[in-house]
């Protein structure tokens, strides 16, 4: 497995990651021995890095992540989130980063996940009422403790990125970024990454699961899929979203791929400074996964895929309006 350093924090790891997400909540039901054994088959083939959160599966994912690394920390670099509120009954309940919650919200993940230290711990999103430097302080405070390692923002904006590497180096920048999703490159973000040191890392890069070409219609998601409520995903955005994905998976078949691995060729391709992190509960889509990491692009290849798919053409937003606030812009 090819190996890539976040930034210029001293952090490397696999070119590739794991998104532990839909294991617990989502996108649909999820089997938990095989979550489990995708995990432990991700070790198995050279990724080292796991990415979880707080919130998913309220806990959940935390715990499960966590037993199924319990034998073979060593092996990992333990990725999570905090920062975003629920309720017991899943509902949102906005952002939290005053300097006590960073504090109490790491101690119950240590917990969940079993682990003395998290590798990379995340502001999951940016309190808009409390000040970046607050915040990265007190997450700074963990690292002098040896409770966290290195730090990371989640979508964030480029002036907040700046903000927050002035108060501790930060070490990875998560941020959805994909071939319908630009944004990173449209707000300065990336760019800003790339200046200060900062690792980025690509989260729905196969576009929640569109790039993989499966879902044509809204009944090819079950009951419990939240695609079913995304603006992409609803009505005649996905209509016309699935007309793009046509040329798209032609590009794919001349170069003997599967969409998925083109999409995530292309993602892989954006620098070396990127580890993107699809997310998957099985392990057949984490080797069709892992197998982009040997596809070869072509600035022809480039230049088809990105015709197919221009941005200016997808159909939706990525969030509803409501959601959209909790993105630091």
């Amino acid at each position: 497995m090819e190996r890539r350093a976040l930034g210029r924090s001293g952090l490397t790891v696999s070119a590739m990651g794991l998104g532990c997400m839909g294991m617990s909540e989502f996108y649909g039901p999820a089997d938990e021995s095989e979550s489990v054994a995708t995990i432990h088959r991700a070790l198995d083939l050279g990724i080292d890095l796991l990415d979880t959160s707080d919130i998913y599966g309220l806990g959940h994912n935390e715990i499960l992540v966590g037993k199924s690394i319990r034998d073979r920390r060593k092996r990992v670099v333990l990725a999570s989130k905090f920062g975003l509120l629920r309720g017991e009954d899943g509902s949102w309940k906005g952002v939290n980063g005053k300097p006590a919650y960073v504090r109490s919200a790491c101690e119950a993940s240590l917990t969940r996940l079993g682990v003395d230290v998290i590798d990379l711990y995340y502001l999951h999103r940016v309190d808009p009422d409390t000040p970046i430097e607050e915040t990265v302080g007190a997450m700074a405070e963990l690292v002098r403790e040896g409770k966290v390692r290195f730090l990371g923002l989640s979508e964030s904006a480029a002036g907040t990125i700046r903000r927050a590497n002035g108060v501790h180096p930060i070490a990875a920048v998560q941020s959805e970024y994909s071939l319908w999703t630009r944004d990173p490159e449209e707000n300065g973000a990336l760019a800003a990454c790339r200046e200060l040191g900062i690792g980025f890392v690509p989260f729905s890069p196969l576009g929640r699961g569109f790039f993989a070409g499966r879902v044509k219609s809204k009944e090819d998601l079950s009951e419990k899929d939240f695609r079913r409520t995304s603006p992409r995903f609803e009505g005649g955005n996905l209509e016309r979203n699935v007309e793009l994905l046509r040329a798209f998976e032609e590009v794919a078949r001349d170069k003997g791929c599967t969409p998925a691995q083109l999409a995530l060729a292309w993602v892989l391709l954006r620098g070396k400074d990127i580890v993107p992190i699809p997310g998957t509960k099985r392990r057949d889509r984490l080797e069709e996964n892992v197998a982009a990491l040997s596809v070869s692009l072509s600035a022809g290849d480039v230049a088809r895929i990105e015709a197919a798919v221009p941005p200016s053409a997808v159909a939706g937003m990525r969030y509803h309006a409501e959601s959209m606030k909790a993105v630091n812009r």
